[in-house]
């Protein structure tokens, strides 16, 4: 007896997370499932839980913890219900004679529910520039802003909303790929595509006041803001929220169905707690929860390319915005040359 005491406190020693052991060590004397088909449960589920004493060393206690939040499984069964959705760290913290060590897994929780369909009614056409390839559209203050891409073609651009005139214009460097903007503090924020960074003008003289970095997202691609905080799309499933004052990514929504992760969110809107984006290469765009990340809608946008003038440069649908007072949608492509005033309705 006492030679194997002298052996399991040896191991514990080495395997023991409070002593600097690794996580791949722990998973020797111990393993944590959650049983669900590849991990994934939907929002709301209950779902069983196991943890396997690999070694039959002596357990006084264990803790469970979802993101950090105690959790207390009743019959090795718990209620998988997160506020944000995607995936998740499920804790064990074991207890057991002096010693305490941590071993974790990451289920993936999905949406409850599949996303509701929906379609566009057009109330409005109006010219646009079949030049500018359409990478971000707001408006603000009843004015139309718009970013374009492409390598010496990417500007900055305040445009007439009924004649398509550009107003107000300040190119990039042609070293850079113009992406999505958002408008929030009397400053505006643009993107640019692979090169790490993005710029801030301000919002009346387009002068710009500086620059700043990507760290934890791969790419810029969308913006859009609350009021509060900043949205930022990266090609990626996330979504990172951004603080606004320093543009650092302070967390992140992951993009989820009801079925699956998804990865294609490019232009951003937020309007009402929901972010509206366009699907990368698709005449589609999704409506995201704001909160947890779930897929709520999908608007079927095809049949407007079908509409605009064809030419060699024609793209794919990119751009939408919401005008707060008209309570309507304007959308439109990379070198389309109609931007369309549309009504979302719920499709039949």
């Amino acid at each position: 007896m006492f030679t194997y005491k002298v052996i399991v406190f040896s191991l514990l020693s080495v395997f023991a997370l409070s002593c600097g052991g690794e996580q791949q060590d722990v998973k020797k004397l111990f393993r944590l499932e959650v049983q669900a088909p590849d991990k994934k449960i939907n929002h709301g589920e209950r779902v069983k839980i196991a943890l396997t004493n690999r070694k039959d060393i002596t357990v006084d206690s264990v803790h469970y913890f979802l993101n950090d939040t105690r959790v207390f499984p009743e019959n090795n069964e718990m209620l998988m219900a997160p506020k944000k959705l995607g995936e998740q760290v499920f804790k064990a913290t074991i207890f057991t004679e002096g010693e305490t060590m941590e071993i974790t897994t990451n289920p993936v929780v999905l949406a409850s529910k599949a996303p509701t369909i929906y379609t566009y009614e057009i109330i409005n056409t109006f010219p646009h520039d079949m030049e500018a390839f359409t990478q971000g559209l707001e408006f603000h203050n009843n004015e139309l802003f718009e970013s374009t891409g492409r390598k010496g073609f990417s500007s900055l651009r305040k445009v007439d909303l009924e004649t398509g005139e550009i107003k107000q214009i300040v190119p990039l460097n042609s070293a850079y790929f113009g992406e999505g903007i958002t408008i929030m503090n009397n400053k505006v924020y643009q993107l640019t595509w692979k090169a790490g960074k993005g710029f801030t003008y301000d919002l009346e003289t387009f002068e710009l006041m500086g620059e700043f970095p990507y760290t934890a997202s791969k790419e810029g691609w969308g913006l859009t803001n609350n009021g509060e905080v900043i949205y930022m799309s990266d090609g990626t499933d996330k979504i990172w929220i951004l603080d606004p004052n320093t543009m650092k990514e302070k967390d992140h929504l992951q993009i989820v169905t009801n079925s699956s992760v998804f990865n294609k969110a490019n232009e951003l809107e937020y309007v009402d707690g929901k972010i509206y984006a366009n699907v990368w290469l698709k005449d589609s765009a999704m409506i995201i929860d704001a909160e947890t990340g779930a897929i709520t809608g999908v608007i079927d946008f095809r049949g407007l390319k079908d509409q605009v003038k064809k030419h060699d440069q024609l793209d794919v649908l990119n751009g939408i915005a919401y005008h707060p007072e008209r309570k309507t949608f304007f959308v439109t492509g990379k070198n389309w040359d109609t931007l369309f005033e549309v009504k979302i309705i719920e499709k039949s």
